[in-house]
């Protein structure tokens, strides 16, 4: 089974620049984007063979999450279940017989991390969310997670140490949040890869100086770990500040 996540950065947008070409070249069996920026009705996807599931998020142009897919689950859901941390269309899962796709955009700790203690109160009650799924069956976890785990995961770690997406707190919920039971599948795979970046910056030319960081996941249960095949980050895939990831699993 083939899977996709990209933080797409606007939808509408990247759909201009080449996604379709990427969507039907990757022939996934599940394709998870993040940031849609946009509410119903504002774009028509002719996309064969393909259920849509989308979770918009009630300020315009902002956040909202969708997924295409293959295969019909037997069930879906939008967010997780508690009214503060829904209304910005951050969360869907999908219900399959074997597991739970889980597609996720974490909010933004933001600049002078004006956000941050509302990041450390949402990271509760995420990983509260994907235990309670974890104990019934398998979760499969992917999207922009905004945080960089490991100095390895981005260029320029001393310089950003206080810094959004590299503060010591948020490093640390995802350190819990694995502790709890899951895998960070690339890391599982390529655990001394350095370089291997999903998102950068517009700015500084950064993205031609593979000046980025590791933010966009796929994490599973622990339990199916050993049924990863491989994992990929598509950095040659342009459009968006960040590229694509894949996951190849076997069930």
């Amino acid at each position: 089974m083939k899977l996709i996540s990209w933080n797409v950065n606007g939808l509408r947008a990247i759909y201009k620049k080449g996604f379709m070409d990427f969507f039907n070249k990757i022939d996934a069996d599940i394709f998870c984007i993040q940031e849609t920026k946009m509410q119903e009705g504002q774009i028509t996807l002719e996309l064969e063979g393909y259920k849509q599931y989308f979770n918009y998020a009630e300020k315009k142009g902002y956040a909202g999450t969708a997924i295409f897919t293959k295969r019909e689950p037997e069930n879906v859901t939008y967010g997780i279940g508690i009214k503060e941390h829904d209304n910005e269309g951050r969360v869907i899962t999908l219900e399959f017989k074997e597991f739970y796709m889980v597609n996720c955009y974490t909010p933004n700790s933001k600049r002078e991390l004006e956000r941050l203690e509302y990041r450390m109160i949402w990271e509760e009650a995420f990983k509260k969310y994907l235990k309670k799924l974890d104990e019934s069956k398998p979760v499969i976890i992917c999207g922009d997670l905004n945080v960089a785990h490991k100095e390895i995961d981005l260029k320029n770690p001393s310089a950003n140490r206080k810094n959004a997406g590299f503060t010591d707190e948020e490093r640390g919920k995802f350190s819990e949040l694995l502790d709890a039971g899951f895998t960070d599948t690339y890391r599982k795979l390529y655990p001394e890869k350095e370089n291997a970046y999903t998102w950068w910056s517009y700015m500084g030319r950064a993205r031609e100086k593979n000046v980025g960081w590791r933010i966009d996941y796929f994490l599973t249960s622990d339990r199916i770990s050993s049924k990863i095949k491989e994992t990929y980050i598509f950095d040659n895939v342009f459009g968006s500040d960040h590229c694509p990831v894949g996951l190849e699993i076997e069930f």
